[in-house]
């Protein structure tokens, strides 16, 4: 019988940012002994003293409690006050100043004589609770404590000894709710939030500061993810960013990396393949399909086996919730709406068991899941419940479908990811190697060998590594790399021999191996169209053979980076990787399609730019110019004086004034010069020798030509 488990990553982006960044992350728990959880009400109350001045408390009579009062003297009181605020959520729990204050619920605003019924007698009506929602009762914990209605437990005391927040002894207060509020009026309201809340606390699950992740929709930015402590309070994938900063402003903010977590996902699932069970699909960005099919015995059992899982990945920082049934659409509902962390459904139809579940766990669009919500179709139960022709005729096939998946009845069959396999040849001896012949003979035939497995898998080498183990076990290497995948057997040959002396055999080499340490596809190669000129010569082995010899850090391009400023308009590149596409992907009404010039160059002939551009531009001694707009006439560069006989210029070059405020009004005035000796230079002067803003007139040496 057929299983399949379903991996949910919930927070992936999120905890890989955290991962990238451990800053972000939540800190480790941390082991507190019983005792430190109760408060020290000494140290409390001698700064409540020192806050207020002194230790005579300076609130008036008849508006609360005193922080000396006696109640919070005995052990009793310290103890329950203790437990009732260690029930509370943290965002309703009172300042550290307010610790040993205790607030109650307010009288009717309205003064009333002794005897009155409440309102009854006098025709006032009673005090309507007032309506607030969990995001504004947590918007008011910090200065006044609120509620959804005023709350009020005990007996009401006799209105003739009605002292309510009273600090005469043997005054008769009523039992109140266990909150707290700063405020000390008696003329206002007071209320609290509910002891249970549809909501969880924002540092309950998760203590780390709340994260997003950004990315720019049109012309808004929104929230791609957000962290357990972010959802509490109140942020949600899609909301603007300038609508959660107003709501949170301490929220941190990151750019969102889909590919870069598609990647890892594929990683991950590539790890899983290797380590737990051959067949794992990548289901969506933060979901896998794992078959469990003839492997769960393996690991104890499927319940054991995702405890396992559930538990390595959150050592690696990582939360996941796992669903477990007979096809991938129950399992899929199970991982993202089961009320526990890993979920298990027996064997058999698994639709009695999904019925509870809400329409979305069925993988249906969101405009079907509207449109059921408007009919009243909110769980699975009620949608397996209704007559299936109407309801491909209203929401087509897609619906009935993934209906049928998630019950067996139609069959979705897994993608699976399939690792990459390395590719190797090894060739042992019984006798060992000791001179170069033979070695070079052995490292054909394993050329050979290895040609033939490229052309199998139907890839291109672009690094290959000769491993060499000697009788000692002391293994020798060495390294080759290509600059095209390649599988031509005589020019890894000829790359190999050459480095064939650098091998020390010692007392006999008994093992070589090649490993193919990266490998690119490699198909079939189209002929050049234009037959008229001839074969094109292929520079690809002359490159391999001098990048081997002296080295990949010593050969490079040239590649134009879209800048006018000359350090930053040229970045090196691998010798034959072709030019990257600067284009911008247009859409289809853009006027600029109209535009049928082709680009410009990037270095245009009439501004020609020197061979040798240095690292860094270095000033010049005993410069001698004529201001503003001739070359200079004589330098000193490098203690080595120079008489120019010739130059041209200016080119002006002003600053990118969006990458730094100091860059919008800079400039710079190059000249091209020929000294005496033939010699020719790339210099330039800062500012345009009229407004001091510009420059402070100094120059320098930016390059020099051929």
């Amino acid at each position: 019988m057929k299983r399949v488990a379903s991996l949910y990553l919930p927070d992936w982006s999120i905890d890989r940012l955290r991962r990238a960044e451990p800053a972000l992350a939540p800190p480790p728990p941390e082991r507190v002994a019983l005792d430190a959880l109760v408060p020290d009400w000494a140290a409390i109350k001698a700064a409540s003293d020192a806050e207020q001045g002194g230790k005579n408390c300076d609130a008036p009579r008849n508006t609360g409690w005193r922080p000396g009062a006696r109640w919070a003297r005995d052990m009793g009181g310290r103890e329950e006050v203790a437990r009732q605020i260690a029930t509370l959520p943290a965002h309703q729990r009172p300042p550290m100043r307010e610790m040993g204050r205790r607030s109650e619920a307010a009288d009717h605003p309205y003064k009333r004589l002794p005897g009155d019924d409440g309102g009854k007698a006098t025709g006032w009506p009673k005090p309507a609770a007032l309506p607030c929602s969990p995001a504004q009762a947590g918007a008011r914990s910090g200065a006044v404590s609120a509620s959804c209605e005023p709350r009020a437990t005990g007996p009401r005391p006799a209105p003739g000894n009605r002292k309510n927040g009273s600090n005469d002894p043997g005054a008769a207060v009523k039992e109140v709710a266990a909150f707290f509020d700063t405020a000390r009026s008696t003329g206002t309201v007071s209320r609290v939030c509910p002891p249970t809340s549809a909501h969880p606390s924002p540092t309950s699950g998760d203590p780390a500061p709340p994260l997003v992740t950004v990315h720019k929709v049109g012309s808004r930015v929104e929230v791609a993810a957000a962290s357990p402590s972010a959802l509490a309070l109140g942020v949600a994938p899609g909301m603007p960013l300038t609508q959660v900063r107003a709501a949170v402003p301490d929220v941190v903010v990151r750019d969102a990396d889909p590919e870069g977590d598609a990647c890892d996902l594929r990683k991950l699932s590539i790890a899983l393949a290797r380590r737990w069970t051959p067949v794992v699909a990548v289901a969506d960005a933060q979901t896998l399909f794992l078959d469990l099919t003839g492997v769960s015995h393996l690991h104890g059992g499927e319940e054991a086996m995702a405890r396992r899982l559930v538990r390595l990945l959150a050592r690696l920082g990582f939360a996941a919730r796992v669903g477990i049934a007979d096809t991938a659409g129950a399992a899929w509902a199970c991982a993202h709406f089961a009320p526990s962390a890993i979920t298990s459904l027996p064997p058999g139809d698994p639709l009695p068991a999904l019925a509870p579940l809400p329409v979305a766990a069925l993988r249906v669009e969101e405009h079907a899941q509207e449109l059921l919500r408007r009919l009243g179709v909110e769980t699975v139960g009620q949608l397996a419940a209704l007559p299936r022709a109407p309801l491909v005729r209203r929401f087509g096939r897609t619906l009935a479908l993934r209906l049928d998946q998630a019950s067996g009845r139609a069959s979705e069959p897994l993608d699976a990811i399939v690792p990459p396999v390395a590719i190797m040849v090894e060739q042992r001896f019984a006798e060992p190697l000791l001179t170069a012949e033979p070695i070079a003979h052995w490292i054909g035939q394993l050329v050979s060998r290895l040609a033939v497995d490229l052309a199998r898998a139907g890839r291109g080498a672009r690094a290959v590594v000769l491993a060499a183990t000697r009788i000692d076990r002391a293994v020798q290497t060495i390294r080759i790399g290509f600059a095209r995948p390649t599988r031509a057997p005589d020019h890894m040959l000829r790359l190999l021999v050459r480095q064939v002396d650098r091998l020390d055999p010692g007392f006999g080499i008994e093992a070589l191996a090649l490993h193919v340490q990266r490998a690119d596809p490699l198909g079939a190669e189209a002929f050049d169209g234009d037959l008229a000129d001839g074969e094109r010569p292929d520079l690809a082995p002359l490159i391999d053979a001098i990048v081997n010899r002296i080295g990949q850090r010593r050969l490079w391009r040239m590649a134009p980076v879209e800048s006018d400023v000359p350090e930053r308009g040229t970045a090196r590149a691998a010798p034959l990787d072709p030019p990257a596409d600067t284009a911008p992907q247009l859409v289809r009404e853009d006027v600029r399609r109209l535009d049928t010039r082709p680009q410009a160059h990037p270095w245009h002939p009439r501004w020609p730019r020197p061979a040798r551009l240095l690292r860094r531009p270095e000033p010049l001694d005993h410069v001698m110019a004529e201001m503003p707009d001739y070359p200079p006439a004589r330098f000193t560069w490098r203690g080595i004086t120079h008489r120019v006989v010739r130059g041209d210029g200016p080119e002006r070059i002003t600053g990118e004034w969006w990458r730094r405020p100091g860059e919008a009004s800079a400039v710079r005035d190059y000249f091209r010069v020929e000294d005496e000796a033939g010699a020719r230079f790339w210099l330039f002067r800062r500012g345009d020798g009229l407004r001091a803003e510009t420059g402070d007139l100094s120059w320098y040496i930016h390059g020099t030509f051929g």
